[in-house]
């Protein structure tokens, strides 16, 4: 068996091979591997270190001669559009077609946001190509109840280096109940696929724990005001608000809490977790605020620190643990190509889909292998909560976030 320290040491190795390595040859052949991400509005800060984490990857390859004869090209799609402030599902349907259209496109990896991915996920399938998200978690889209609208052309090609919200959510209000001792509370989400999947998961598991859901509203992310909800939620008292959502409505959400209930409970998925909530909040507000993300945390683990001294050095930003599934999802993807390439078939979608389905590559996070549907077989949840460290840099989230521990499984 794999051990975890094998896998990790076995994934970094890629990366230190290519830094001491010579750049190689120019390849005779170019294979392509696209990139969906939110690099406009809201949330383009965390795109912004998502695209670093996965360019790491394809820049060691490529320096390093990892699927000898090729090169890896790059194809760089941002699906936040200024009109919407952030993702926007007819931008990310957009770039799938672009994706699809372009035959050398072998493979893709994003997007970023669940509601993107429900708008790209039935062109890719039609397309018969296989994207690798290291950060969507909304279950819908590789849920085989759902295969006919997400997946109409039969096999899986949305696959994930992150677990989903069926996980996600409901681990979060066992962390409420169990670790906070919440007796009620107050839910909120902003009408995406992403964050509306995410309340729905923790609602139902919060009534089997017990906790008393004294309401729910939904945010218009567009709005810039919210103190009429948070107003109504100070009247009904509850111990604390859960979120599901991301960084549009979630920055407005954070600043005007505190003002009306700065002590109340408050926290979310890992649409809350990010520079966002620390740069475009700030302290005080979002002192306090619980956020959860889909995956191990190992940011902090020392045998990722060749991984996140490597990243700091080159792109002047503190890695956060979705840099890592990204960085790991390009492993993957680019791993699945090196085996085609390896069997002397052709690169095509279809072998790579294939090779994709059957990786079982020693990454950072562990080794990542994922189920008959594309989801990934280890379910971790990780628990944070922002807590400022003045000796860090603000927007420094393997620092400003503290590291609580695993969630509840249920």
């Amino acid at each position: 068996m794999v051990t975890r320290r094998k896998a990790v040491a076995a994934g970094i190795a890629v990366l230190a091979a290519a830094m001491a390595a010579t750049p190689a040859l120019a390849a005779d052949k170019v294979v392509k591997i696209g990139m969906d991400l939110s690099l406009t509005g809201a949330d383009s800060e965390g795109a912004l270190r998502i695209r670093n984490g996965i360019m790491m990857a394809i820049d060691a390859a490529n320096e390093g001669n990892g699927i000898p004869g090729y090169r890896i090209e790059p194809v760089i799609l941002d699906d936040g559009t200024p009109t919407s402030g952030q993702y926007d599902p007819a931008q990310a349907a957009t770039n799938a077609r672009k994706m699809v259209a372009d035959k050398d496109v072998v493979g893709a990896l994003g997007p970023e946001m669940s509601g993107a991915g429900k708008a790209m996920a039935p062109i890719l399938s039609m397309g018969g190509l296989a994207t690798i998200t290291p950060t969507s978690t909304n279950p819908d889209i590789s849920d085989p109840k759902f295969a006919q609208q997400f997946r109409p052309a039969g096999k899986p090609i949305y696959f994930r280096t992150v677990t989903t919200d069926a996980f996600q959510g409901p681990n979060m209000a066992n962390f409420y109940a169990d670790a906070l001792k919440v007796k009620s509370v107050y839910i909120l989400d902003d009408s995406g696929a992403y964050g509306v999947g995410m309340a729905d998961a923790f609602e139902k598991q919060a009534g089997k724990k017990g906790i008393n859901v004294a309401g729910r509203d939904r945010l218009d992310p567009k709005s810039a005001d919210y103190t009429a909800i948070l107003t109504k939620i100070k009247s009904l008292n509850p111990d604390a608000i859960y979120y599901g959502g991301v960084g549009q409505a979630g920055v407005k959400l954070a600043k005007q809490a505190y003002d009306i209930v700065p002590k109340m409970i408050k926290g979310g998925g890992d649409g809350v977790v990010g520079p966002a909530m620390l740069t475009a909040v700030g302290y005080p507000a979002n002192e306090g605020w619980y956020g959860t993300i889909a995956s191990p945390h190992v940011v902090g683990d020392q045998k990722a620190q060749q991984f996140v001294d490597a990243y700091f050095k080159k792109y002047d930003k503190a890695a956060d643990d979705y840099a890592i599934t990204a960085y790991d999802a390009a492993l993957v993807m680019i791993d699945a190509i090196k085996r085609v390439a390896a069997s002397g078939q052709p690169v095509t979608r279809e072998a790579v889909r294939d090779a994709v389905q059957s990786s079982n590559v020693p990454t950072i996070q562990g080794v990542v292998s994922f189920d008959e549907n594309g989801d990934l077989k280890d379910r971790t949840v990780s628990v944070f909560q922002i807590q400022q460290d003045k000796n860090a840099r603000p927007d420094d989230v393997s620092r400003q976030y503290h590291y609580i521990g695993v969630a509840p499984q249920s």
